[in-house]
């Protein structure tokens, strides 16, 4: 089988001079195998690529799990233990570990986010809920099921307290509404 060959000149600033540096580096690869490999990752992952939202959401994404922020759970692990809580009286202990984390959070988010929309935002990236803008800064949010529904409330409200600005949470049979307060 013959293989066609046409050879491309690129100019390369700094920054992708550097990356593909370190790719040669780190894959042992010549610059052309690392070149070819890099296009055709980018075609195969064009949508993803090409869409401004979507390779933010995946920036953070893989910046969480990279920094071990987070890990990959199976969304039915995660449903499962929740279901397995009583929502009515899911203990103490359990309360004092969420809360704990709530309110590291709430430090966090004070620093990082200047609006509910780049909260819900993020809190969306996690996959524990969607959210739609129903006017100005009014959000319809739904969760997979009550029992994340319940726990996702308790968190948003607890990991809210420090942001500059004032968060409104009006529960519903399945659904919430989330307000920036004016």
């Amino acid at each position: 089988m013959s293989m066609t060959q046409e050879r491309v000149t690129v100019s390369l600033d700094d920054d992708a001079k550097d990356a593909l540096d370190d790719l040669v580096k780190r894959t042992q690869n010549g610059k052309s195998a690392v070149v070819r490999d890099a296009l055709k990752f980018y075609a195969a992952n064009y949508e993803v690529a090409a869409s401004i939202e979507s390779g933010r959401n995946l920036t953070d994404y893989h910046q969480m799990l990279a920094d071990g922020e987070h890990v990959l759970l199976d969304i039915d692990f995660f449903h499962a233990f929740l279901r397995n809580i009583d929502l009515d009286d899911p203990g103490d202990g359990f309360m004092e570990s969420v809360d704990r984390v709530s309110e590291y959070h709430a430090k966090e988010y004070a620093e990082r986010f200047d609006n509910i929309e780049e909260l819900l935002d993020w809190l969306s990236i996690c996959g524990f809920l969607s959210v739609r803008n129903l006017e100005g800064n009014t959000y319809h949010v739904v969760f997979p099921s009550e029992e994340m529904r319940w726990f996702m409330t308790r968190f948003i409200r607890k990991s809210t307290t420090d942001l500059p600005f004032e968060v409104e949470v009006e529960e519903s049979v399945s659904k919430v509404l989330i307000k920036q307060a004016d």
